[in-house]
């Protein structure tokens, strides 16, 4: 079995990244830039933010962090983006979620400039993609990650019967739109399960390529997965483990024990899609500076 290796195409990724980057500053004296907008004091998007922030200093990218307090109204939050949209050293934005109750989520994702959209939430975008319009359209960052994870692999997906389960805005909708793409890595027959698939085993069980974000620990067992199918895994929940030294784990929703003795390929949790989340947003902030500069 194939263990397909996040950490390690999130690195040649972004080592990539960071020579083409060194090569516009020096050729055109212009960086990209990535204006990172958080609203409040949660821990855990904070720890994501310096983690981003941290990787665009090892890239040679620009970032600029702004905190605002918990309590800054909608319109505040509004303005500050219409500001970062306006800015020309700043090529992608992203407000980090989740943000205060009081703000609506999606006035601030469409208030953001569709061509700065790194993250590829703006309806925009998201029409774009299933449109087919790939080169002008910014992909989500998870899906866009597991795109390179097969395409990287060189794991056959064209023709191939793709089985997504889970429908979010942010993975299960556009991944299934983008394995539906005539795109080298994609080219699929899609099929997408939910929550009120009935029998769901009877899907999943058919598909060449087994794509899963449910936030379900080890719901996915071996029974339900064809051997020789490829498995991605976007599942991360963080879950109770007094024998880890942290007093936690991070569980996928697959059970990467059983299913790894009938998989072709599989992501483990951690070190599978997750590493690529932050080299996509990264790379789409270069896609960004590129088409700005139309490099």
């Amino acid at each position: 079995m194939i263990v397909i290796d996040g950490r390690k195409v999130a690195e040649d990724l972004k080592n990539e990244l960071k020579t083409g980057i060194e090569q516009y500053r020096r050729s055109i004296g212009k960086v990209p830039g990535l204006s990172i907008i958080i609203v409040g004091e949660d821990p855990a998007s904070q720890v994501y933010v310096r983690n981003k922030a941290k990787t665009c200093k090892e890239l040679g990218i620009f970032c600029r962090i702004i905190e605002l307090p918990p309590e800054t109204s909608q319109e505040a939050l509004l303005g500050t983006i219409a500001a970062e949209n306006l800015d020309p050293d700043i090529h992608g934005i992203l407000v980090q979620q989740p943000l205060p109750p009081h703000i609506d989520e999606f006035a601030a994702t469409i208030a953001i400039n569709p061509s700065k959209d790194v993250d590829g939430f703006h309806p925009e975008n998201l029409g774009r993609l299933v449109m087919g319009h790939l080169d002008s359209c910014f992909v989500s960052c998870t899906p866009f990650g597991i795109l390179e994870l097969l395409e990287r692999h060189r794991i056959r997906t064209s023709g191939m019967h793709c089985v997504v389960v889970g429908r979010s805005n942010i993975v299960g909708k556009p991944v299934a739109n983008l394995m539906l793409q005539k795109h080298g890595a994609a080219n699929c027959t899609v099929t997408v399960c939910h929550s009120a698939t009935e029998d769901l085993t009877f899907f999943t069980r058919h598909a060449d390529i087994l794509i899963v974000a449910v936030g379900k620990p080890g719901f996915i067992t071996a029974d339900m997965v064809k051997k020789g199918a490829v498995v991605i895994d976007v599942g991360n929940t963080r879950i109770e483990d007094p024998s880890a030294k942290s007093g936690y784990r991070f569980a996928g929703d697959v059970d990467y024990g059983s299913v790894s003795a009938v998989a072709s390929a599989l992501t483990p949790v951690p070190g599978g899609v997750g590493p690529m989340t932050i080299a996509m947003l990264l790379k789409n902030t270069v896609l960004s500076f590129k088409r700005v500069n139309r490099l």
